[in-house]
């Protein structure tokens, strides 16, 4: 529903709900960890049920969007009220046209998922699977879940390693809200690839510090500690103002309609599949790995953004309507998705 050139801004109030949301539980887990006789970690999960309630409500709640209208009503007229009231202005028609046309494109697919893997989709699956996953092998799951155990791996104590992911918490907030301010100003591909470097360098550096300074019975001294947990905050901020909010950003604007169903339930299952295996292999990895860990990590995330800066086109300011033209336009994708265009052009012809 969002105009394009506020598209970004928009989307970004979810990553912002999910900083919030991690936020909220490392104050929650801080707070109840000093309740004695077992009641503090019950109290934690309990309180895990008000967030599920407002969402419960809030779906019930929630309005149509103009392109759910016109997908599921034969009539645009209601549709086109929406779209004036979201707008605020009564000159809609263009963009209802546009609607309109992608709706009758959509409905002529009855298998989206097998539409997907056309050669002409070949960009959207590639980033479909690919952001995702990297959003996963960035880490930042591990810093999310793991935090207080690896902040006690180098040598706080627990009340401390709380307060810790509490601080880490609230810079990513931050950073997420940064983020909204500036997307559509900077553009997607600039984030990614400052926050990128911001990772690589960050994540690099804790590394080195750990591989020297921790053995393997101990913890570092207190100002290493600290300095180890500045620089965990300086990552946590690079991914909170590009991976977190872009890796879900991206992938919701690049999807033409007759596969957009499709081309998300990849995307959102393919977070979830990612997020279960870093998960369940984290700690494992941690003991085999100690801070080679950083490392490892480290290294993908200087493949992902060599990914990005290479093969994906700035999506700024682009009607989603119209977006496959930045596919048409790119330096690699152009070779897939243009001999399409010319084997279709040819067929044309040929048939006149």
């Amino acid at each position: 529903m969002a105009l394009p050139r506020h598209r970004g801004a928009m989307n970004i109030g979810f990553q912002c709900g999910v900083g919030l949301g991690v936020l909220s539980a490392n104050i929650i887990n801080f707070g109840t960890e000093k309740i004695k006789s077992g009641w503090g970690w019950r109290i934690s999960l309990a309180l895990a049920a008000l967030p599920a309630s407002i969402l419960t409500i809030g779906a019930i709640l929630l309005p149509e969007t103009p392109n759910s209208l016109i997908q599921n009503s034969s009539n645009p007229d209601k549709a086109k009220i929406v779209l004036q009231r979201i707008r605020g202005t009564t000159d809609v028609q263009a963009e209802i046209d546009d609607i309109i046309k992608a709706s009758s494109i959509s409905k002529t697919i009855n298998r989206p998922f097998q539409k997907i893997i056309q050669r002409k989709y070949r960009p959207q699956l590639v980033m479909a699977i690919a952001i995702p996953f990297f959003q996963q092998v960035t880490g930042i799951n591990v810093i999310t879940f793991y935090a207080p155990i690896l902040f006690r791996t180098i040598g706080q104590g627990e009340s401390a390693s709380l307060m810790s992911a509490v601080v880490t918490g609230l810079v990513g907030t931050t950073a997420t809200f940064i983020s909204a301010l500036v997307v559509d100003k900077l553009g997607r591909k600039t984030l990614f690839m400052i926050g990128g470097i911001q990772m690589f360098v960050t994540q690099i550096t804790i590394g080195v510090i750990m591989a020297i300074l921790l053995v393997d019975h101990g913890g570092l001294s207190k100002g290493y500690a600290y300095l180890v947990l500045a620089l965990i905050c300086v990552y946590v901020a690079g991914f909170a103002w590009s991976w977190g909010p872009l890796g879900w950003l991206v992938p919701s604007e690049i999807f033409p309609l007759e596969i957009r169903s499709a081309g998300q339930s990849i995307t959102v299952a393919m977070g979830f599949l990612f997020t279960f295996i870093i998960a369940q292999s984290f700690l494992a990895m941690l003991c085999r790995f100690k801070s080679g860990i950083f490392f490892f990590f480290g290294g993908w995330v200087m493949v992902m953004t060599v990914f990005v800066y290479f093969l994906l086109p700035e999506t700024k300011n682009v009607p989603i309507e119209q977006m496959e033209k930045v596919w048409k336009d790119h330096w690699f994708w152009k070779i897939i998705v243009g001999e399409m265009d010319d084997e279709k052009k040819a067929y044309t012809q040929q048939g006149a």
